[in-house]
């Protein structure tokens, strides 16, 4: 099976995880499909690459940011090292999965 194909089958099977409201089926999908979209191509959108981070970026900031906070390093675990992994290897299926369910959650809660 392809990546995919399995994220599609986990953004389904995510979607659905949670009890949807009476009329809000079609909110859970389209907020799983927003929270999987947003998962794969928001790093990119910001300066996490597989090269790194861009220069001048919005990333190039946040890291800049974290550094000056924690005294001179970025913080292994964190917000921005986070999203450099993300960049560079993608995301986990757990992670499309759980992006799925909050963007259901939030679009059904946010439309009612």
């Amino acid at each position: 099976m392809s990546k995919v194909s399995a994220i599609i089958c986990i953004t389904l099977i995510a979607s659905m995880a949670i009890q949807p409201s009476e009329a809000g089926v079609g909110h859970w999908i389209a907020g799983a499909a927003l929270g999987v979209t947003a998962i794969a191509f928001a790093p990119a959108a910001l300066g996490f690459g597989a090269l790194g981070i861009a220069s001048g970026s919005t990333a190039a900031g946040m890291m800049s940011a974290s550094a000056i906070a924690s005294g001179g390093g970025v913080a292994a675990g964190g917000v921005v090292a986070t999203m450099q992994s993300i960049g560079v290897a993608g995301a986990s299926y757990g992670a499309y999965a759980a992006a799925a369910a909050a963007g259901g959650a939030a679009v059904d809660y946010f439309t009612k």
